[in-house]
Parts: structure tokens; sequence; C-alpha cells
């Protein structure tokens, strides 16, 4: 997993965390935002043993990448990327990651908050639940409810 400023892509390996946040230092910024997503064992009441990711590529990686690209025009940000896991997952292992470093922190934060947002309301990636008592279940990944992207923007 090879990761450049203004990149987003889909993997279906674990995420080198170390060469991901290698890949957007820069010594001319003083902050660096890191969002990690990962695998939790319940949701919505129910005990979950690990997700499974599906991902259209060819429409989820140039879509990201043009969230990535918004962000980096609308905010005073340096750098910018974001990696997001297809395949099946366990618990506690990141399933989406987001770096922005900024020469401040609060676009930094808002630049970041911005990306998961959008990657989560307009990328083709759909997330199956496989629970404890052996069913499972396909589950919206939009959006987060009461959350609109465009309000964490400045």
């Amino acid at each position: 997993m090879q990761v450049q400023n203004g990149d987003f892509s889909i993997s279906e390996r674990p995420i080198d965390m170390a060469a991901f946040r290698a890949a957007l230092q820069d010594e001319q910024c003083g902050a660096f935002v890191l969002f990690e997503g990962w695998v939790r064992n319940h949701n919505d009441g129910r005990e979950v043993g690990r997700l499974e990711y599906e991902a259209y590529i060819p429409m989820a990686e140039p879509l990201g990448r043009e969230i990535v690209a918004e962000a980096l025009q609308r905010f005073d940000i340096s750098r910018a990327a974001a990696v997001h896991r297809q395949g099946n997952l366990g618990l506690g292992e990141p399933a989406v990651v987001v770096g922005v470093a900024s020469s401040h922190r609060d676009a930094a934060f808002r630049a970041c908050r911005y990306i998961i947002d959008e990657i989560k309301h307009r990328v083709p990636i759909w997330k199956k639940e496989h629970y404890a008592d052996g069913s499972t279940e396909w589950v919206d990944c939009r959006l987060t409810p009461g959350v609109k992207a465009e309000e964490t923007a400045g």
C-alpha cells in the first residue's frame, strides 16, 4: 500500500499505520490529525463478531480522491489522504483511516471530519455485520444521522 498526498484507496490488506503517517509527515506542519474507524463488538444492541466490507472500486477510488482534493482546496491544509479496507475484518482492526497535516490544528480537525463524513456519505462502500448468533446483515454505511458534512467546513 503506497500512500501519497491527496490519495484515497481501497485496500484488502491491513493498513500499515506507520507508513500511512510517514507519507503525510511534513516539517512545515505543526498539526497532524488522524482518524481511525475500528471494528467494534456491537451495533444496535447486537453483538458483532466481525465485519465484511465491499466497495465498487472503479467508482469508490475516484470519488474518494475527489473528496480528499476538495478538502485540500477548501481547508488550509498541506497534506491529506485516506484508506478504506475491503474484505473481512476482525474486532479492533482499522476499517478506515484519514490523515490530515496542516500548519494549525483547527484546519486539520475540520478537514479530517469533512473527509470521513463525505466518504461515509458518497463513496460506494457497503458493510456486512456478522453477529455472534451466526446471523448476518448488510447495514447502511451512510453519514451519521443529524450530521451534515457541510456544517464541518469553514
